[in-house]
């Protein structure tokens, strides 16, 4: 099998091409493994290196080597190809993909990656071949990540106080969606705060939408933050950041109110007001007016390092 390593440089606070290099040379090396260390030069480019490789035919893995928008964009690249493997180095700012298994550390652990095996799990498609593999979100949320690039570029103006400016941008400004709701089961309308559609467990740094969402199961789990006041904002996302409006798989019955799960194959979310929506789709944010999602079950072939176990693993998928 050929290993190979998509490093995007500019993931996390440091170079991750000049920390991972050395270390990639000496394991792979030891272990008489055939290797290869790329760099990403734009974004998109982790797409078309993971595709050239995958299409070369043979037993190939293909690392990728930075966040989670690296990782969605090898898997892009890959997954529709039988003799790929993707596993993931996480080494940017959020890194929620790996927070889907135990032992996150591991994944940093080139000789546990190297240890490790493949296991199928289900992605999202989103439309124009294009895929996800974490959570696509909606709303409150997304238009902070969103504004945070902006706060950055400030002087003396560092990560935490970006996200913090933005935040107060955001709650200060127009607050809510009236959005269209179908699924294959039902649609429904109502002005909703946030929502998200989880193949994964967490996003955005570590907000647990979906602390019981599987990455096996076939489905998706759509959770619906319904608007609230300004006064009752931090409450609410405090308790949806730390997943504790989930027991037991269902919403807390104190909260179904203004929280809402649903479990589905597919699903669109429209805005139906005039301000466009901003999307998240795996940490990338941009402007819309409809998220669509449906599950591409067991569509890719994902590493676990040696010692690593997946969350809410489905042993009998739907």
């Amino acid at each position: 099998m050929r290993h190979i390593f998509i490093i995007n440089p500019i993931s996390g606070k440091r170079d991750a091409g000049q920390l991972l290099a050395p270390r990639i040379k000496a394991v792979m090396e030891a272990a008489g493994q055939s290797y290869g260390i790329l760099r990403t030069e734009a974004h998109g480019h982790a797409v078309e290196l993971a595709r050239r490789y995958a299409e070369q035919g043979g037993p190939v893995r293909l690392y990728a080597c930075g966040g989670d928008g690296t990782l969605n964009e090898v898997l892009c690249g890959a997954w529709q190809f039988e003799n790929a493997e993707v596993a993931c180095i996480p080494c940017g700012s959020g890194n929620d993909f790996v927070r889907n298994f135990d032992g996150v550390s591991l994944f940093s652990n080139l000789q546990a990656q190297l240890d490790g095996s493949a296991v199928s799990i289900d992605l999202m498609d989103m439309g124009e071949g294009r895929v996800a593999a974490a959570i696509c979100s909606a709303g409150l949320d997304a238009q902070v990540a969103y504004g945070i690039p902006k706060f950055r570029r400030l002087p003396f103006c560092g990560g935490q106080m970006a996200y913090h400016l933005s935040v107060v941008q955001q709650v200060c400004g127009p607050l809510g969606h009236r959005l269209r709701v179908q699924t294959g089961e039902e649609t429904f309308e109502d002005e909703f705060l946030m929502a998200a559609v989880c193949n994964g467990s967490c996003y955005g740094g570590g907000y647990q939408a979906s602390p019981k969402a599987s990455l096996n199961d076939g489905l998706l789990d759509v959770v619906l933050v319904k608007k609230v006041s300004r006064l009752r904002i931090a409450g609410v996302v405090g308790i949806y950041k730390n997943g504790e409006h989930v027991r037991n798989g269902e919403i807390r019955e104190d909260l179904r109110s203004i929280i809402r799960l649903v479990r589905t194959r597919e699903v669109s979310i429209t805005a139906l007001d005039e301000r466009p929506l901003i999307l998240n789709i795996d940490g990338e944010c941009g402007p819309g007016r409809q998220l669509q999602a449906s599950v591409l079950p067991g569509a890719a072939r994902f590493v676990v390092p040696a010692g690593a176990v997946m969350h809410n693993a489905c042993t009998a998928p739907v």
